[in-house]
């Protein structure tokens, strides 16, 4: 059955490997990030790959604009309900602890945990019976796991993100809604090579985006406010 799907962070990394891989198979899907020149080239690459694909796309900063008055119109214009939320979007400040400004550790929690929040809180009058909010957090975000010097804003962010999930869950258990989060571990995006120059990952992006990607669709049949290590490694 096709799904209507939103990806946010789509235009690198996992995010945009999704949307093309929801794209082959069909679904319909709405692509959000700041970079509307990649939205655009992802958007062809996904008419290539499957000429009847339906790919909507919105360039949109989900840290600074009001999601409110400014993307739900569109997001209500393109779908009249949503089936599958990946919230995959992600800031990164990888700096010692005593430098991060506060404009830097205010951007980094506004992407990675109030702009999923928000955009929940805003699409819960549009989720379908048995939608699947999957919330891609990182495995240095689970207590007790390796941490790194440099990334404590990224990976309290990330904490955030798992709690977050899990009141949701428990919010709306009595309902057929799945929310669910993915705790990655390290997979070769842009996003890596920043935090961690010249390191190689053991997982490529298409990868786990093809995890991710069967998981919005299956995963709600077998988990609902659950926490999952997604990493080749031992936390």
């Amino acid at each position: 059955m096709t799904k209507k799907v939103i990806v946010t962070g789509a235009s690198r990394g996992i995010g945009f490997e999704l949307v093309k891989q929801y794209a082959e198979a069909g679904h319909e899907v709405l692509a959000i990030s700041r970079n509307g020149d990649k939205l655009e080239h992802l958007k062809k690459l996904c008419l290539v790959i499957n000429p009847k694909a339906i790919v909507h796309t919105v360039s949109f900063d989900l840290a600074e604009d009001n999601l409110n008055s400014n993307l739900l119109p569109y997001i209500s214009m393109c779908f009249k309900h949503v089936d599958v939320l990946i919230n995959n979007a992600g800031a990164l400040v990888a700096k010692p602890f005593v430098e991060i400004s506060n404009e830097e550790l205010q951007r980094v929690y506004s992407v990675n945990v109030l702009s999923v929040f928000k955009l929940t809180q805003l699409l819960v009058p549009l989720f379908s019976s048995k939608a699947h909010i999957v919330n891609i957090s990182s495995v240095g975000g689970i207590q007790g796991s390796v941490k790194f010097a440099g990334l404590t804003a990224y990976s309290s962010s990330k904490a955030a993100l798992l709690s977050l999930t899990e009141c949701l869950a428990e919010e709306y258990k009595e309902t057929d809604w799945a929310f669910n989060c993915l705790a990655l571990g390290a997979v070769q995006t842009e996003m890596l090579e920043e935090a961690f120059p010249g390191y190689q990952a053991p997982t490529l992006a298409v990868e786990m985006a093809s995890y991710i990607y069967d998981f919005s669709l299956n995963g709600n049949k077998f988990y609902k406010g659950k926490v999952l290590n997604v990493s080749k490694s031992t936390p």
